[in-house]
């Protein structure tokens, strides 16, 4: 019983508090944004009410920012995501190389794209063993 006079109590406190406003966008624009917000760790709610605050000239309440490394499995997709940008750059890095001309391929620019992937695959090494 404890739980529903708290959830009334917190209905009471937010309906006098808050004023809900209905907003109808594209299904794509909705998509996209919801995406953005469970990316930076942020309810939407949040990020719309510091627009429009920032829009009339006001101040959003303070509101902690989500650390996004809070969790575990908030670290461990961090650490993912990280892991697939350094890949994907990696690869990048590689096919430029592989597409150097034969006679330049003892260039400072060979010798550079060569040792940029190799740290790239030490450092993926690395945080692969810890992922």
């Amino acid at each position: 019983m404890m739980g529903a006079t708290s959830n009334e109590s917190k209905q009471r406190w937010n309906a006098g508090h808050y004023k809900q406003v209905k907003v109808s966008v594209p299904q794509e624009l909705a998509e996209a944004f919801k995406a953005k917000c469970e990316a930076e760790n942020v309810s939407m709610a949040s990020k719309l009410s510091q627009f429009m605050a920032t829009e009339v000239g006001g101040s959003h309440p303070a509101e902690a920012p989500a650390d996004p490394h809070s969790t575990r499995p908030k670290r461990r997709k961090e650490l993912k995501m990280q892991i697939d940008k350094l890949t994907a750059m990696m690869e990048a890095e590689r096919s430029y190389m592989e597409n150097i001309p034969e006679n330049l391929q003892g260039s400072r620019f060979f010798e550079a794209a060569e040792h940029t992937v190799a740290a790239l695959e030490e450092a993926l090494g690395a945080l692969d063993e810890a992922y």
